[in-house]
């Protein structure tokens, strides 16, 4: 179980975190040339040695998370 201070760390990354949403451009998959990125309202953020997977899983858990900590917190209230 998570305690509240856990979930509040939690929260308090992800609002720290460049502002979404973000999404994954995976080279040979969405575009042709170039390399693959996670494009955010910011600056694009590019990893190495990541998998595709790896690209989806960063670029959506900054969808992701947000929902996950809204549904606990709705939850936690019951």
């Amino acid at each position: 179980m998570l305690s509240d201070n856990e979930l509040a760390e939690i929260k308090k990354r992800t609002e720290s975190a460049t502002k979404g949403p973000w999404k994954a451009y995976i080279e040979d998959r969405d575009f042709q040339c170039g390399s693959s990125f996670i494009q955010t309202q910011g600056e694009d953020i590019e990893l190495t040695g990541a998998t595709e997977a790896d690209y989806d899983f960063i670029a959506n858990a900054r969808q992701d998370i947000p929902k996950l900590l809204d549904e606990i917190e709705r939850l936690k209230k019951k």
